[in-house]
């Protein structure tokens, strides 16, 4: 029964929305990046959420298993500490907005776009890891007053009432591995704890959900069977996002830990190669697994661009040519004639309404031990409603008003995630630890 207290939470909140228009966001993990504007807020938002929400909503520990922001570190146009603006610059998480959100933190992702499968490329792609790991831990560095590393468990919850943000890291698309999982070892004493095999393409570990050209292994490869031993060896969660319906039973079955979808959606609101059947994700949560949403709204519905667009960014391909196989100088250049393309011909959204139904359908299927928050924002998360992170109490108050407990809700934004983390740990053989900074 739900309680006075949740009856009178949401008077006003679907009735916030925010018009759209958005810039490239880079190289992220994303395939389809979400146009949205909506000017920078001077001071914090309410976005018609009550403030007894919102001061419930920043006393919990809120976290998110997938920010692509390292993807703007080392780039003009970013900076942590000084709010920015989805429609001015495509970004989605700072320093302010975070304090404005009550975003306490997640795992920042070590993306790397998947490529031949050759030595020289995995050489290539192993360097670009590497690269965005060190830059994750400079981040940390920079910003020791206000973000800290996270390496356990029990970090997330110290770090955040010490009133810093929680960093952990995870690497989406393992590629960069190459043909040697003992360079996972590398990437753990460097802070990551969660990995995932595979993204848009099949690699050389399995198969993904998107590439329905060949379905090599029908799952996991043999090296996708070492590389599950091995993150269960180091204590890693496993992250199915990207994966093949095929690849995801193989993992639950090779893992000895459950497992995690780190920013995915349901097919059965919407059917989508990237989205997960009711039989998979009810397996998954069976084995003891979490599916944390994901607010990439071609995942949340079909969105039909304009003629123009269509045109538009056909051209922009036949001249640049695909986003993973430009170099530096051809990336900026075709991010600026993206942005132009974006501003004439903006692409359709979803909304916030439409979240908050898939959210609520993993819910009812799976139940509140099971599903939590994985949004992809930097990576082309974000939908008219709900286009940054200023935006989460509104996702808190949903479910209060849906009849979720407060209980509930804070395994919804933590606790679930964190049960993962430290079933990963007690399950580890490793001895390998991770220095907290570089002396």
């Amino acid at each position: 029964m739900m309680s006075t207290f949740n009856k009178r939470l949401l008077a006003g909140v679907f009735a916030v929305s925010v018009a759209a228009c958005t810039p490239e966001a880079g190289e992220t993990g994303s395939e389809i990046l979400p146009n949205n504007s909506g000017a920078a807020h001077a001071v914090a938002p309410s976005n018609g959420v009550p403030a007894d929400v919102i001061e419930l909503h920043k006393s919990m520990l809120v976290m998110d298993t997938h920010l692509d922001t390292p993807a703007f570190f080392h780039t003009d146009s970013y900076t942590f500490s000084e709010r920015g603006s989805y429609g001015a610059d495509g970004t989605q998480v700072d320093l302010p907005r975070m304090n404005d959100g009550g975003l306490d933190g997640g795992f920042w992702v070590i993306y790397t776009a998947q490529g031949p499968l050759d030595e020289a490329s995995y050489a290539a792609a192993r360097n670009s890891a590497l690269l965005r790991q060190m830059a994750i831990r400079e981040f940390a560095a920079k910003y020791a007053d206000e973000v800290e590393l996270a390496f356990t468990a029990d970090d997330a919850e110290r770090i955040a009432s010490e009133g810093k943000k929680v960093v952990y890291q995870s690497i989406e698309n393992s590629y960069p591995l190459g043909t040697d999982v003992s360079l996972l070892e590398t990437f753990y004493i460097g802070g990551v704890r969660m990995v995932g095999p595979v993204h848009g393409r099949d690699n050389q570990f399995a198969d993904s959900a998107t590439d329905v050209t060949n379905n090599a292994y029908g799952g996991l490869s043999p090296l996708g069977e070492e590389l599950v031993a091995k993150a269960n060896e180091l204590g890693m969660i496993l992250d199915a996002s990207h994966a093949a319906d095929e690849t995801v039973y193989d993992m639950i079955e090779a893992s000895t830990t459950p497992i995690i979808f780190s920013h995915t959606g349901v097919d059965g609101m919407y059917e989508h190669f990237r989205n997960i059947p009711d039989e998979l994700l009810i397996a998954v949560a069976e084995d003891g697994g979490v599916i944390q949403m994901n607010a990439l709204g071609a995942y949340l519905e079909l969105l039909e661009p304009s003629p123009e667009r269509t045109e538009a960014l056909e051209a922009l391909t036949a001249q640049y040519g695909e986003f993973s196989e430009m170099d530096a100088e051809t990336q900026a250049a075709y991010r600026e004639a993206r942005r132009e393309v974006d501003a004439q011909f903006p692409a359709p959204q979803s909304s916030f309404e439409k979240f908050m139904e898939q959210t609520l359908y993993a819910l009812e299927l799976v139940g509140p031990d099971h599903v939590g928050m994985g949004a992809d924002w930097d990576g082309g998360g974000g939908v008219e409603g709900m286009i940054d992170i200023t935006f989460l109490p509104k996702v808190t108050a949903a479910l209060l008003d849906a009849g979720y407990s407060e209980e509930d809700v804070e395994k919804f934004w933590s606790g679930n995630m964190l049960r993962l983390l430290r079933e990963a740990e007690a399950a580890r053989t490793s001895t390998l630890t991770s220095p907290k900074i570089l002396n």
